[in-house]
C-alpha cells in the first residue's frame, strides 16, 4: 500500500487487491478484539490486583491471543471471499487509498445487500461490543481507582491505562468511522483520510505509545508489578 501511495502509478491488479483485503480485514478485526483482551487485562490489575497473577496465567494469555487471530482470520476469510465474487466489470477505480470492503462494495455494480448485511454484522461483533465492553470495563476502573484513598495511588492507577486508553481513541475513532459511515460523497471523502489514519499512522505511533510508562514512585503503598505495567493498590 505504502509503495502505491508514493509510486507514480496507482494502479493495483486483481490478485494484489484480493491479498490487501485479506490482511487488512484480519489484521484490523485481530487488533480490535486484543484491545478488548488487554481492557480485561487492566481491568483485572486494577480492580483484581491480588487475583492477577492467577486470574491473567501466561497460558490464559496465549489462548487468548490464539483466539483473537484465529477467530479473526476465519472472519477475514468468509468476508473477503464474499466480497470478492462480486462483479466489478464496469468500474475499476477503488474510490480509497486500500482495498476494503466498503471500497469495494461501492465499487461492484451487483446487488451488495447480502454485503452489506454482512459486514453490518461483523462491525456490530467486531466494532461496536468491544468498544461497549471496553467502555464498561472502563467505567469499573474509574469507580474502583476512586476508591483508592491516596492521590499519588489513583494517579499510578490511571496512569496504567492511558497508553491502552490512547490506542484504543485513535484506533476506534477513525475505524468506525470508515465500517460505519454514511454514503454520501463527503463521508466517501474523509474516509479515505480515516483510512489513513488507522492503517499507517494509528500503527506507527502505537510503539512509541506502548513505551510510555509511569516510572515515578509512590510513597507508601504496595506496587504489583509484572511485565510491562505497574499498579499501585492499597491493600488492608
Amino acid at each position: 500500500m505504502l509503495v502505491n501511495l508514493g509510486g507514480p502509478n496507482k494502479i493495483i491488479t486483481y490478485h494484489g487487491c484480493a491479498t490487501q483485503l485479506y490482511i487488512f480485514l484480519w489484521l484490523g478485526a485481530t487488533e480490535c478484539v486484543l484491545l478488548v483482551v488487554m481492557t480485561v487485562d487492566r481491568y483485572v490489575a486494577v480492580c483484581h490486583p491480588l487475583r492477577y497473577t492467577t486470574v491473567m496465567h501466561p497460558k490464559v494469555c496465549v489462548q487468548l491471543a490464539v483466539l483473537a487471530w484465529s477467530a479473526d482470520l476465519i472472519q477475514s476469510l468468509i468476508q473477503s471471499s464474499a466480497t470478492l465474487r462480486l462483479p466489478f466489470c464496469s468500474h475499476r477505480v477503488v474510490e480509497d487509498i486500500v482495498c476494503e470492503v466498503p471500497a469495494l462494495i461501492q465499487l461492484s455494480s451487483a446487488d451488495t445487500t447480502y454485503n452489506e448485511v454482512q459486514m453490518s454484522i461483523a462491525s456490530v461483533i467486531f466494532l461496536v461490543l468491544p468498544l461497549v465492553i471496553i467502555l464498561s470495563s472502563y467505567a469499573a476502573i474509574v469507580k474502583s481507582v476512586l476508591k483508592i484513598k491516596s492521590t499519588a495511588g489513583q494517579k499510578k492507577a490511571f496512569g496504567t491505562c492511558t497508553s491502552h486508553l490512547l490506542v484504543v481513541s485513535l484506533f476506534y475513532g477513525t475505524v468506525t468511522g470508515v465500517y460505519l459511515q454514511l454514503k454520501t460523497h463527503y463521508a466517501r471523502e474523509w474516509g479515505k483520510f480515516l483510512t489513513l489514519f488507522y492503517t499507517v499512522i494509528t500503527p506507527t505511533l502505537n510503539p512509541l505509545i506502548y513505551t510510555l510508562r509511569n516510572k515515578e514512585s509512590v510513597d507508601n503503598c504496595p506496587i504489583l508489578k509484572w511485565t510491562g505495567y505497574e499498579i499501585c493498590a492499597d491493600v488492608p
